[in-house]
């Protein structure tokens, strides 16, 4: 069985991530002018009929749909978070949201590491230097860079999803810290979201920069902050050491 899996084309690794930007680069000219405000706004009633009358199939083919749009890198993830709240409210929307992205967060992450994650991380286990200390140091401290990633709205939720990949981290941290991590940023959108039915009704449009607010960002920038608190009481623990 080993001499068989050894002898498989080295481009089959390759082929989950290929797929997945080709797919990507498809959705994004044909899905984009769909996947909006004005797709939700105008089929909202038909949404809303539906999902009385199907609500467990409703709930499936969200999370089904979400975990595509996340895993192909499709556009629409921050519309269909709003079309979480809408439909399922803040409770059920948060959890169905984070399920489905965090679904969708695992098949990026083991696509990239089937193509590149192992190669890259036996290529850092190897290296010396600095590249080897660096590896070293996030190594040491995986749960609060993987927090910090998710807390931090700056970074992209593509490229929060292919770092750890790349590091070699295990897939359970992943799945955690990411679940955990895209919970307040899916809590603020989830929200704006399950508040739309008032919004249709005076024909207004909802506050989709409401996340970049003082009141809602600062918060998160302290989620992201206490995240590295570990990571600086160590750096600051070891420097005491070598100062004894």
């Amino acid at each position: 069985m080993a001499d068989q899996t050894d002898n498989k084309p080295a481009w089959l690794g390759y082929l989950p991530i290929a797929v997945i930007v080709l797919v990507a680069i498809v959705g994004f000219f044909t899905l984009r002018d769909y996947l909006t405000f004005e797709t939700l706004r105008d089929n909202h009633e038909a949404l809303i009929a539906f999902r009385d009358a199907h609500y467990v199939l409703t709930v499936l083919v969200f999370i089904a749909t979400y975990i595509l749009i996340v895993g192909f890198s499709l556009p629409g993830a921050g519309i269909t978070t709003i079309t979480g709240g809408f439909l399922f409210g803040t409770f059920f929307g948060v959890l169905f949201n984070v399920t489905g992205a965090t679904l969708g967060a695992v098949v990026i992450f083991l696509a990239a590491r089937m193509g590149f994650g192992e190669k890259l991380k036996a290529r850092m286990d190897a290296s010396e230097g600095m590249v080897r200390k660096i590896k070293d140091g996030i190594d040491k401290n995986q749960w609060s860079m993987l927090f910090f990633i998710r807390f931090v709205p700056v970074v992209p939720f593509f490229v929060a999803n292919l770092i750890p990949a790349f590091l070699g981290v295990m897939l359970y941290r992943f799945v955690i810290s990411t679940f955990l991590g895209i919970i307040p940023g899916s809590l603020v959108f989830t929200s704006i979201g399950a508040g739309l039915g008032t919004v249709f009704a005076r024909g207004e449009t909802p506050n989709f920069g409401v996340i970049f607010e003082p009141y809602v960002l600062l918060p998160i920038l302290g989620l992201g902050a206490l995240s590295l608190l570990p990571v600086i009481l160590k750096a600051v623990t070891g420097k005491k050491e070598l100062l004894k």
